[in-house]
């Protein structure tokens, strides 16, 4: 079932199929490692949803939701 980053819950992992938006923005979020075929977990969510934790290829990384949003995934069972 595909979603997008920003419907993931904490905890939760996913395999990331395609980076939407244009220039700047996907060029910055492939070169933050956000790149197909990569999975993502979800460590920690601002408490007003605004920006998310990730931990992918031993780091952590934390963007926008509204970034999160153009990420999208295949959530992977546990």
């Amino acid at each position: 079932m595909n979603t997008t980053l920003d419907q993931l819950k904490t905890g939760s992992r996913g395999v990331i199929k395609s980076i939407g938006g244009e220039g700047a923005l996907r060029r910055r979020l492939l070169d933050m490692g956000l790149t197909p075929n990569t999975t993502v977990m979800v460590r920690k969510v601002a408490p007003l949803g605004d920006p998310i934790e990730l931990h992918l290829r031993n780091y952590e990384l934390t963007i926008r939701q509204e970034d999160a949003k153009k990420i999208e995934i295949q959530e992977v069972a546990e």
